[in-house]
């Protein structure tokens, strides 16, 4: 039996894994970087053990350092919760060596699943059904562009090891796959440290469809599936469990498939079977294909419990202490329907380009909330920018997406860009609401999706009486005005739109461009209606949470008149890494040509010519650790 547990991650699944240690009876150690000395995860621990640095090849990717925080702190376990060492074989020999548990799967079994192309190569062998393509340990580009031929256009490129999207490219065309491929391999390098890659055939209207596994290391029991399509660039975006339109047919194909994976290897403890299906006519069982295995638990995994009822991170650490799985198959059921999104920090309309700074306001209500920061908290350039996963759950699938638009509609964060609005958005397209899901419905309902919400009468209304600092209600500070009412001007920004308001206070009331508004008890009244709308005012910006985020700008009057770089330069978005730079000076350069290579928070960005030009500087190289806005390129007209 586990008595000690070292945690060997961080954020909101080290939260998570505390959660459950505690009800447990165990004692929890955390570790931490310097950017997370006051973080969540380590109030959440009895301990906590200082790793030092910054970037997780500084902190939490020392293996060595985290098996003598273990040593130093009792710890006879160590949980790698996802990302960081949870994939690592040479990880899990180290705490063998050292008479350490590891709590997740065998070195062998991550080793076999490690490697796209030999893992499905041993699926084949075990009669699961695999997607057409190359697999092939030559990775010369002339081969690879003859093989992408020969499997016949859309093709993907993907990273061999890894997963997360990185090392991942959709080629559409013969003449676009070298720079496709190109990419790819730069960015499976720099995440994986391993460049080769494999070609699998497009399914043109996919679905994933993934199935949560559990074995003790002689048999396996499946809990059922999840449906990830909701994806951009890869990444998953919302999950819910389980699949709508799933036929008993269908999951019992899937589910025998997976559980044979999965004993395939051995496999001891929590790992996802992940399944591309060509949903093109409807969902059958001989149209599902495996893509790769995660020997870990997922991010994704709350829908799961949620559905079934059992805590996955019990049944870890009792398997990791000994015990023998925890249930049969036939002892596994499905209850209602449940929905997980994740709440980034990042930038919808520009890309998704992740998005730091500190989370002045951070409320949450009515659902399962499983987050890693707290109001206050600073969401760094170091670390992926997730905020929180908002789980919901109802009897079927209409109710659990009902409750989960109302819960997004309800959350209140300020401070950073986030994609809350974007969530929101996505969670009502009418597709998704009849459960017609593919992993392309983003990327078709974009120009929707992206577009920023444009704040009514109302909302602006409450801006202007938060910017004058009324945030808090009506009930002090209005003062008294003899002859007439008090007269104020604001002036904000929204998006690149400049507004003009007039409020005029009558005591306890006020009137905005001729919206009234007044504060009662503990809500704000909207021409005599009551709303659940709040406001939140920072130095330089005021948001109000009506139903979406609406973030309004307060101009500084200092900066006006000041002009910017414009179209001239290209400026790093955030702080990073600038991994490639490809433009020369006295290049000849046309709007969208790609001319750097971008890394912050574990993903590439394309730094592309804003219009028709001449490069006249390079003012940053290759290898640069750039903080945001630094200049790295100058263009001049032709």
């Amino acid at each position: 039996m586990i008595k000690t547990l070292l945690i060997a991650n961080r954020g909101e699944i080290a939260v998570r894994i505390a959660r459950t240690a505690r009800e447990m009876g165990i004692r929890t150690v955390a570790v931490f970087s310097d950017v997370d000395r006051d973080a969540a995860h380590v109030a959440a621990c009895d301990a906590a053990v200082a790793l030092g640095g910054q970037t997780p090849a500084e902190s939490y990717l020392r293996q060595d350092a985290i098996l003598e925080a273990a040593k130093a702190t009792g710890a006879s376990a160590i949980h790698p919760g996802y990302g960081f060492s949870s994939e690592n074989p040479d990880f899990v020999e180290k705490c063998e060596a050292a008479g350490i548990t590891f709590v997740g799967p065998s070195a062998k079994a991550i080793r076999a699943m490690g490697l796209k192309d030999a893992a499905k190569k041993l699926m084949e062998e075990a009669g699961v059904p695999v997607v057409p393509g190359y697999h092939g340990a030559d990775q010369d580009p002339a081969l690879l562009a003859g093989e992408a031929e020969k499997i016949g256009y859309p093709v993907l490129i993907k990273a061999v090891a890894g997963g997360g999207g990185k090392g991942m490219r959709l080629v559409e065309r013969r003449a676009e796959f070298s720079e496709a491929l190109k990419a790819a391999q730069s960015e499976a390098q720099g995440a994986f440290g391993n460049a080769d890659v494999l070609i699998e055939k497009f399914v043109s209207t996919p679905r994933h469809i993934e199935l949560q596994v559990f074995g003790d290391g002689t048999r396996a029991v499946h809990l059922y599936e999840r449906d990830c399509s909701l994806q951009r660039r890869h990444q998953k975006v919302i999950e819910e469990a389980p699949a709508p339109g799933m036929t008993p047919e269908m999951r019992e194909a899937m589910g025998q498939a997976a559980v044979r994976a999965a004993e395939a290897i051995n496999y001891s403890g929590a790992g996802t079977i992940e399944f591309i299906v060509d949903a093109s006519d409807g969902l059958r069982p001989d149209r599902f294909y495996f893509m790769e295995m995660n020997t870990r638990l997922q991010v994704e995994h709350p829908v799961t419990e949620e559905i079934t009822g059992i805590d996955l991170v019990r049944w870890q650490l009792e398997v990791a202490g000994g015990k023998p799985l925890p249930a049969e198959q036939s002892d596994i059921t499905i209850k209602g329907h449940a929905f997980e999104a994740r709440l980034y920090a990042e930038d919808a309309a520009a890309g998704f380009l992740p998005a730091t700074g500190r989370l002045t306001r951070l409320k949450f209500a009515g659902a399962r909330v499983d987050s890693g920061v707290r109001e206050g908290d600073t969401i760094s350039p170091f670390y992926d920018p997730m905020i929180a996963k908002v789980i919901e759950v109802g009897p079927d699938r209409a109710q659990a997406l009902a409750a989960l638009d109302q819960t997004l509609s309800s959350i209140e964060v300020a401070g950073v860009t986030t994609n809350l609005g974007f969530l929101r958005r996505l969670s009502r397209v009418p597709a998704f609401v009849a459960g017609e899901v593919d992993t392309g419905l983003i990327a078709r309902e974009g120009e929707s999706l992206m577009a920023n919400p444009v704040p009514c009468e109302k909302t602006r209304a409450l801006a202007a009486l938060g910017a004058l600092g009324f945030a808090d209600g009506l009930e002090t500070g209005l003062g008294f005005a003899i002859w007439q009412p008090m007269r104020h001007k604001v002036e904000l920004r929204f998006a690149d739109e400049t507004i003009e308001l007039e409020v005029i206070f009558h005591g306890d009331r006020a009137s905005v461009n001729g919206v009234d508004v007044a504060w009662r008890g503990d809500r704000w009244w909207i021409n005599g209606a009551p709303t659940a709308a709040r406001i939140h005012r920072d130095p330089a910006q005021v948001t109000v949470f009506f139903g979406t985020s609406y973030v309004f700008e307060l101009p500084d009057p200092l900066a006006r008149g000041g002009a910017g770089t414009g179209a001239d330069v290209i400026e790093a978005p955030m702080p990073g890494l600038l991994r490639d730079v490809m433009a020369q000076e006295g290049q000849l350069v046309t709007e969208g040509d790609p001319l750097a290579i971008f890394e912050a928070m574990k993903m590439e960005h394309t730094l592309r010519a804003p219009r028709d030009g001449v490069v006249s500087e390079v003012l940053s190289q290759a290898g640069a650790q750039v903080e945001a806005g630094a200049p790295i390129i100058r263009l001049e007209d032709a």
